[in-house]
């Protein structure tokens, strides 16, 4: 049975979706409430779960790990992911926003260059991420460098980017399969006069 756990970080709602070592979903939000419909709207449907008030220790270091990403850390999320249930679109879309590193952003059309499809079809896999933010949807950004979208809210995206500033200057290329992506430092979005 997958175990659905809320937990309050310094006011911010963590939640974690999970059964034996396979995390479902992850989410966060600034109500309990809104945290936890969106894990349970993630959950494979009829799939029975119950709501628990104490996590195993994945749950404990799965929010932990979130909590860190949210405030900007450069954190490795070592969680294994429920993926079976997911269509194999989304599953090359959320591999390859998981290589994009902290202080970086890519585009939703470089990330469709790289894996094929298109720029919009990106976009709905990002809004429908399950694993935000150890997929981190908020770093997929517009070709022109403005925010997109985000679930969570634009300035809630434009928070978390600024914390991740490092002060890079160059924009790089990494491996997603055989091709490249382009990805570009957060400050090209920061920067950027809105």
């Amino acid at each position: 049975m997958i175990k659905v756990c809320t937990k309050n970080l310094d006011g911010v709602w963590f939640g974690v979706a999970y059964e034996g070592r396979q995390v479902f979903a992850t989410s966060f939000a600034f109500s309990e409430q809104k945290a936890l419909q969106c894990l349970l709207n993630h959950l494979p449907p009829k799939v029975p779960f119950e709501v628990t008030f104490t996590g195993s220790s994945l749950a404990e270091k799965t929010l932990a790990i979130m909590k860190s990403l949210y405030d900007g850390k450069n954190v490795v999320p070592e969680v294994c992911f429920s993926t079976e249930h997911l269509p194999a679109y989304t599953l090359k879309v959320l591999q390859a926003v998981s290589l994009i590193p902290v202080g970086y952003v890519t585009s939703y059309g470089a990330i469709a260059r790289a894996i094929g499809g298109g720029a919009r079809a990106v976009g709905n896999v990002m809004a429908a991420n399950p694993f935000a933010p150890l997929v981190p949807c908020h770093r997929v950004v517009s070709s022109d460098f403005k925010l997109g979208g985000y679930g969570g809210g634009l300035d809630v995206k434009l928070e978390m980017l600024e914390r991740e500033r490092k002060g890079y200057t160059e924009p790089q290329k990494i491996s997603v399969g055989e091709k490249l992506l382009q990805i570009f430092p957060v400050e090209f979005v920061l920067d950027k006069k809105f």
